[in-house]
């Protein structure tokens, strides 16, 4: 009570400070990095991610691409060239003129050779940056390359990509998070009762979500997928507590007449029943740290701590707000559209067996659509991308008129012999969907000595340490087929060289489906054990946990096993968040529920009168709730031309409406059939047990 009435007294002293924090707080999300290559979250020990250091080291090498040039004279071509070699940290082009003078035609080099830098039209420039993938100076690279190059050019790759999607995210991102703020509002201004307070919820949880993501400066960067969802997801997680802590203050004001005295209990009982929602909501994330691909630590993180900053502002700075601006909030109250839920709730009770029939006939189909969809995801990042897009048009393109979907790129020994380079390069091209292996013998032949080979050209593919060699793949990103390619590929690399390594986006992305595959089964572990400890500490219950869990859970599989059956395939990062989200979300509801009706029960009220009234008060706070998070994440998922964003906010959407169905027509019942065993095995519960049983002889 000490520190309520603190808050109350120093309340005009906190919203100063709240005012001032948002000066560093702005500067801080500025000066925050934004990461937009996922492939870079990967584990720093695995071949692939090593490889990467080692042709950065030692060839000074880290993003590729290859520019597609259309209806081009080889003059101009070489002029572009030259051209593209003079942007900053652009570290070499390969094209027809890097191997041969260009008054030489082009015509004589070896068929193999010029059909793989030629088609009827377009010819094909190859591009090593200084700089990695995903590098703020690769992006501003691939921009000059694109201004220089013109509209005859489609630059490909990552690289290409990772540019295309911060520049798509930058123009998307102010507009959803207003799309998210606008339809949040909209809810509560139909829901709550009063025209003025949802204003005060969003400025208060506005400063939260600025001082969150400004704090993000220490972390150094943050993905784009992070920076996406955590301010959506922070407004719709934490929009509970300011509810509980309006609802409180009204309740308060009728047993205090000094408003001051009321929000002291206010803020004393809202406190108290946000302590235990929180942790469980903050245990979901911080369960995301746990992946070895880090892109969870990241979310996880940024999202715990955003929903801890939440649960600090709804006691400090919204208090401070609602009794500064105490008297047009109660000019303003209105009745709230949501009608008295005594009636409903006496009717769903009632009724209770039906829906535990419900709840008993989905949960196979929902198991099998969810274990069916884990295996459905995609993993290709272009998937989730506009098919306008300047990348997606060049990928096209380099797939239409060459035949390669993919590149992968090898570091051998440069102790190896050209003839047994020779072999192992012949035997690589004969393995499926293998286009053509690029390296000094296959351009230049196995018996020309090295020697006399300009330096500009050995530099490109040869250093102390290693040789580069290029292999271009008919098969995409992903797919099974490249997936067994590289397997291949790699059995043949290791038999010449235990050393060697494959590199690249495809065998980055095949290490991605092993990691995450494993992370999927380890975050939900540990986010259901840690959820059900924390559960069953604040409820100080052995049972409850598995009934709250039970009704979560299956709310998670019903929303995750949908994908199956409508047919529609999520990004691969969709369920692993929103098995973590949702359950931090919905335990919210149910830890909400499930206090008022041990109060209840505790009160001597029967199991019948206690759930009753559980259900009827938590509702409103329930619908408001739900609702909220389910407008502010269906705008955004209706917006975004960003699958990955849409998806996961799609998910969230349908998900809140999900858990609320659950929370308020499964909870109850199970509630109502599993009391004995409740009160049996709950601390402070046991004497309500026998005193029923008193009562009834």
């Amino acid at each position: 009570m000490r520190f309520a009435k603190t808050v109350v007294k120093w309340r005009v002293p906190i919203l100063i400070a709240a005012v001032l924090l948002m000066i560093p707080s702005v500067l801080g999300i500025i000066g925050t990095r934004i990461n937009y290559d996922m492939l870079t979250y990967l584990p720093e020990d695995m071949e692939t991610v090593v490889g990467q250091g080692e042709l950065m080291e030692d060839f000074g090498k880290g993003a590729f691409s290859f520019i597609i040039v259309e209806d081009m004279k080889p003059k101009d071509v070489a002029a572009l060239k030259e051209k593209i070699e003079g942007i900053d940290h652009v570290d070499t082009a390969l094209w027809y003129d890097s191997l041969a003078d260009i008054s030489v035609p082009m015509e004589l080099l070896p068929d193999s050779i010029y059909d793989e830098f030629n088609s009827e039209n377009s010819t094909m420039i190859a591009v090593f940056f200084d700089t990695s993938t995903s590098s703020d100076l690769t992006m501003q690279a691939i921009r000059e390359i694109r201004k220089a190059a013109g509209e005859q050019c489609f630059v490909s790759g990552l690289s290409a990509m990772v540019t295309d999607l911060k520049d798509l995210c930058e123009r998307e991102e102010p507009i959803y998070v207003g799309i998210a703020v606008v339809l949040a509002c909209v809810v509560m201004l139909l829901f709550l009762d009063s025209w003025l307070v949802p204003f005060v919820f969003l400025a208060s949880i506005a400063m939260m979500i600025i001082l969150n993501l400004g704090t993000n400066y220490f972390m150094g960067e943050i993905s784009y997928i992070t920076k996406a969802l955590s301010a959506v997801l922070q407004l719709a997680v934490t929009m509970d507590y300011s509810i509980f802590l309006w609802h409180s203050y009204n309740e308060q004001q009728t047993k205090y007449s000094d408003n001051k005295e009321a929000m002291a209990a206010a803020i004393k009982e809202t406190l108290t029943s946000v302590v235990g929602s929180s942790i469980t909501t903050v245990a979901g994330f911080i369960a995301l740290c746990f992946m070895s691909f880090t892109m969870g630590k990241d979310l996880g993180i940024v999202m715990a701590k955003g929903v801890i900053l939440g649960v600090l502002g709804c006691v400090t700075v919204l208090p401070a707000m609602l009794l500064v601006l105490d008297k047009p909030l109660q000019k303003t109250k209105h009745r709230s559209l949501i009608p008295n839920m005594n009636g409903f709730a006496k009717g769903a009770v009632r009724i209770f067996p039906v829906f535990l029939i419900a709840f008993v006939l989905i949960i196979p189909p929902a198991c099998y659509g969810y274990s069916k969809t884990n295996d459905e995801v995609y993993y290709n990042l272009a998937d989730s991308l506009p098919e306008d897009m300047a990348y997606m048009i060049a990928n096209s393109k380099l797939s239409k008129d060459f035949d390669i979907a993919s590149t992968h790129m090898v570091l051998v020994s440069a102790d190896l012999s050209p003839k047994e380079v020779k072999n192992m390069t012949d035997e690589m091209e004969d393995v499926d969907g293998v286009k053509y292996v690029l390296g000094l013998e296959s351009v230049i032949g196995s018996r020309v000595p090295q020697e006399i080979i300009p330096q500009s050209v050995l530099s490109v593919l040869k250093s102390d340490k290693w040789e580069l060699l290029l292999i271009n793949s008919r098969y995409k990103v992903a797919s099974e087929e490249v997936g067994k390619q590289i397997d291949e590929l790699n059995a043949i690399l290791k038999k010449y060289d235990s050393s060697g390594m494959l590199i690249g986006e495809a065998p980055c992305t095949k290490d991605l489906i092993d990691v995450t595959s494993r992370d999927f089964q380890v975050v939900n572990f540990i986010s259901i054990i840690a959820i059900f400890v924390i559960i069953a500490l604040v409820e100080k219950s052995i049972s409850l946990p598995f009934i709250l869990i039970a009704v979560i859970e299956s709310a998670i599989f019903v929303n995750l096993g949908l994908p199956h059956y409508l047919g529609q395939s999520l990004p691969f990062i969709a369920p692993i968040c929103i098995s973590t989200i949702q359950l931090g979300a919905t335990v919210d509801y149910a830890i909400l529920m499930t206090t008022r009706y041990k109060t209840e029960r505790i009160n001597g009220q029967s199991k019948r009168e206690a759930v009753q009234i559980a259900l009827a008060t938590s509702i409103p706070s329930i619908i408001v709730s739900g609702m909220g998070l389910f407008a502010a994440t269906f705008g955004v998922a209706l917006y975004s031309d960003i699958d990955m964003i849409g998806s996961i906010c799609m998910l969230l959407a349908r998900g809140a409406v999900i858990s609320m169905v659950a929370v308020i027509f499964v909870l109850p019942a199970l509630l109502m059939l599993c009391d004995k065993l409740v009160c049996v095995t709950t601390i402070g519960m046991r004497r309500t047990r026998q005193r029923n049983l008193f009562t009834r002889r």
